[in-house]
């Protein structure tokens, strides 16, 4: 599955989140140029992402800090250490 990731870095939340089927690649690569494109018409300046996961359960262990919030990852952080 591929998921198209629309992530404000400075405040750390996740903007919009996106799915699409194996089969979907290049629709999905072209919702990203243009997500992409039409934020920086904006002047707007988001992190845009396109990841390659098994699952969105997958996905949300490899980029926690997309889907939790900051005092969540250290409460995480410091349980599992």
């Amino acid at each position: 599955m591929f998921f198209l990731v629309d992530y404000e870095r400075p405040t750390g939340k996740l903007i919009a989140l996106r799915e699409f089927s194996e089969d979907e690649r290049r629709l999905a690569e072209t919702a990203r140029l243009d997500l992409e494109l039409r934020l920086f018409r904006q002047g707007i300046e988001r992190e845009v992402v396109l990841l390659d996961a098994p699952s969105l359960e997958a996905l949300k262990r490899t980029h926690r800090r997309c889907f939790e919030d900051p005092p969540q990852l250290v409460r995480s952080s410091t349980t599992t250490s």
